[in-house]
């Protein structure tokens, strides 16, 4: 696909064909310019159930494949990633805003999805349990669940799509898939990669569209597992209809209000590095984005102004030029929601200690500047006409554990700063207390309160001296409490998508039991 703007409507991948729904389209906007990219066909009830009419068709052919048959598929995607790097990362930049090296970094973390997933084909699969009897020989194998169905998410929109898609295809599943409707080119440009590759005819389906596509996938029948990353309100809504059907299983990844734990044992160059990755990467718009910075009061001083002073000039500019950290929010809708947490914070108390929501002329990157956009009470919303410019906001505020700033996640760059005294373990309580755990990092020297972190902390993703982002395919990701029930990735991701059965084959002449029970028959004539 051109990465030139065109007036084609691009459709629907079903039963290997594209298709053209026919109904309602809508369109894919460059964040930081508010340009169209391309126009996409609304996925309906109808495209859905097509889609899922032919995952379900496909997935007996497709499952008697081996390992290493239905692996071959994805090494021809493998490479493809590789060979379009440079230009598959300039898309996932202009449609979701990220800095360049991120959406380049997107791309990699897709192909090493995929090298994993289809590596893995060639790895042991399955597990010799030794029986209690000789003459047994007892196995683990696992078998592929059906159709499963895959939501993704618009801030990872070539990588989260292969943690789902690469591993349930290799396990023998069929697909079907809704990528974000904010991200349909990088959505697009997948399906014609399914499609380059040769896979066979409804092995992949994907279905551009919005929620009620999604839910429509959920909500089937014919959906033996869902694999879910997104918004925590979504994730709940799903788990909650799948856990109350027999035999249908939700692994859903969600959101956080990540926190970093600074120590008086910190390293303040380590800390002040990896609290500032954490806020401010990917506009604050990653799951993992930290929005808590818990700061022993000893180094609290020292690590606030270099914090604050580096947060004062962290460059907003151009997703596509090199020297940009912060690129634009998504969408207007959600500069909006950055707002309201931002006013929030200042109801509950909070001090304000950088304020860059509403971005000065010159701060706008050039040709990008022309005039702000106006909420609806006609003041500025930090929304602008040629895109969605935010910046940090930094404050701090006595710790409460009722304060809704401290526990509801906004998902930008909004950080508060909490000071707290005494022991590691004080400051993994704070940590701790949030309906969410996904990830958190703490910066100490000192390997005890590492270990105590590690040990103690609520959370499904923990580093040390780290920031609290980052994912390495080969590791499981997701979260706790209100952040997820689920690991949709990598061996974990294995889990959901496959059933375990236990094969136990008698190798003996006659029939003997475990546990000591009678194999006997006995007969009244007995």
């Amino acid at each position: 696909m051109s990465q030139q703007v065109t007036e084609q409507v691009r459709g629907h991948y079903i039963g290997g064909e594209w298709t053209d729904g026919g109904g309602e389209t809508f369109e894919s906007e460059n964040p930081a310019t508010g340009e169209t990219l391309a126009t996409f066909e609304r996925g309906t009830e109808a495209d859905v159930d097509a889609a899922l009419e032919a995952a379900e068709e496909a997935f007996e052919e497709w499952r008697d494949l081996s390992y290493i048959d239905r692996a071959e598929y994805l090494w021809d995607i493998y490479h493809e990633l590789r060979d379009r790097h440079e230009e598959l990362g300039e898309i996932v930049s202009k449609e979701c805003g990220k800095e360049i090296s991120e959406g380049k970094a997107d791309v990699t973390e897709a192909w090493h999805m995929v090298e994993w997933a289809a590596g893995n084909a060639r790895h042991p699969h399955g597990d010799v349990v030794p029986s209690e009897v000789a003459g047994k020989d007892s196995y683990m194998r696992r078998k592929p669940r059906g159709v499963v169905g895959c939501i993704t998410p618009w801030n990872f929109p070539v990588a989260i799509p292969f943690w789902h898609m690469a591993i349930a295809l290799v396990e023998g599943n069929t697909v079907v898939w809704k990528p974000a409707e904010q991200t349909p080119w990088c959505g697009h440009v997948i399906a014609e990669m399914m499609d380059d590759a040769g896979v066979p005819e409804g092995v992949f389906n994907m279905i551009q569209g919005f929620g009620d596509a999604g839910e429509a996938i959920t909500d089937d029948e014919r959906v033996d597992t869902v694999l879910f990353t997104g918004s925590a309100a979504v994730g709940h809504e799903i788990a909650g209809k799948v856990g109350g059907e027999p035999g249908k299983l939700a692994a859903c990844e969600m959101g956080g209000k990540n926190g970093i734990v600074v120590t008086e044992k910190a390293d303040m160059d380590t800390a002040v590095h990896a609290a500032i990755m954490s806020s401010f990467k990917t506009t604050g718009q990653r799951c993992v984005s930290s929005e808590r910075l818990i700061v022993h009061e000893d180094v609290y001083d020292e690590f606030k102004d270099r914090f604050v002073d580096v947060a004062e000039d962290i460059s907003v500019g151009d997703p596509l030029e090199e020297d940009t950290f912060m690129g634009p929010a998504i969408e207007a809708d959600h500069v909006e929601k950055i707002r309201r947490h931002n006013d929030l914070a200042r109801e509950e108390g909070a001090t304000v200690l950088v304020d860059r929501f509403e971005l000065e002329d010159q701060e706008i990157p050039e040709g990008h500047e022309d005039g702000a956009a106006t909420a609806a009470d006609g003041e500025r919303s930090g929304s602008y006409a040629n895109g969605h410019w935010v910046g940090p906001f930094v404050y701090e505020i006595d710790y409460e554990p009722d304060l809704r700033c401290l526990n509801e996640e906004c998902f930008g760059p909004h950080v508060a700063l909490l000071e707290y005294a005494g022991d590691v373990e004080d400051a993994v309580e704070i940590h701790n207390d949030t309906p969410y755990g996904l990830a958190g990092a703490i910066i100490s020297e000192d390997y005890r309160q590492l270990n105590y972190f590690r040990d103690h902390a609520e959370v499904g993703l923990a580093y040390a001296n780290l920031p609290c982002i980052g994912a390495e395919v080969q590791l499981p990701f997701g979260g706790v409490k209100k952040s997820g029930n689920g690991y949709p990735s990598a061996r974990e991701a294995i889990e959901a998508v496959t059933e375990r059965t236990a094969w136990t084959m008698n190798n003996a002449d006659e029939i003997e039991m475990a546990q000591g029970l009678s194999a006997d028959i006995k007969t009244s004539e007995d």
